[in-house]
């Protein structure tokens, strides 16, 4: 990974959650919130007191950590989630969805500036793709999708999954295949920290290849959202707690 650290880069503020998982660019995200200081975060989001509905996910770096208020408790690259629905709950709890859009370099964190978590961050964005590396960057998209049909198959037998839309730019595509699947922490990570493109498809070929390979071997599947439902959808989103 090459973080774009250079003076002068403009730095700007956004509200965190920290989770235990990975957010990664234009894939979906469900969160149940019930603690107080995130619970005005999201009126926040609702009202526009904080801009665009845009706040950053950032991932922990151990599940030991009880409190986040240091930059050495989470990993440094994020990605920025703007906020498409709100549900409250009767009892003043919220069901969110929000999506993925830009990822970030976080330089340091405040506890102290609002009621929740703020970060200050710069921007990062790929590295451009050579003007003849095109062809190569759609038969590795190729690779990555059939690495992608052989995981959901042996994961997802009897859920109807659904392969990114052909036209999908291979840009994009590692994080579309990526979120279909059940991934460790670090390598989602890895793909969200990955600057260049064709090295990201190369890295999700590589992870679906082995992660098929070892459920086929197991003869074992993830559990399905179904089965992690504890019968009010609770289970199947990240709490922010």
């Amino acid at each position: 990974m090459v973080a774009d650290t250079r003076p002068g880069t403009q730095r700007e503020t956004l509200p965190l959650f920290p989770l235990q998982t990975v957010l990664l660019p234009g894939t979906p995200m469900p969160l149940h919130i019930f603690e107080p200081r995130y619970r005005q975060l999201t009126v926040d989001l609702i009202t526009g007191t904080v801009p665009h509905r845009l706040f950053g996910i950032v991932a922990m770096r151990t599940p030991l950590v009880q409190e986040v208020d240091e930059l050495d408790h989470v990993h440094t690259i994020g990605c920025a989630a703007r906020l498409r629905e709100a549900k409250r709950l009767p009892d003043g709890r919220y069901d969110l969805v929000a999506s993925g859009t830009r990822r970030f370099l976080l330089h340091d964190v405040d506890a102290t500036a609002a009621p929740y978590l703020m970060g200050t961050v710069t921007w990062l964005d790929d590295l451009p793709v050579p003007a003849d590396a095109e062809d190569a960057s759609w038969r590795l998209a190729d690779l990555a999708r059939a690495a992608h049909r052989r995981y959901c198959d042996v994961a997802w037998p009897d859920d109807g999954w659904r392969a990114p839309a052909a036209d999908t730019d291979p840009v994009e595509l590692a994080y579309r295949l990526a979120a279909d699947c059940v991934l460790p922490l670090h390598d989602q990570q890895a793909l969200l920290e990955e600057r260049l493109p064709l090295r990201r498809l190369r890295t999700v070929c590589r992870l679906l290849n082995r992660e098929s390979g070892f459920l086929s071997r197991l003869r074992a599947i993830p559990a399905s959202l179904s089965e992690m439902d504890d019968g009010d959808g609770s289970a199947t989103k990240p709490s922010l707690n």
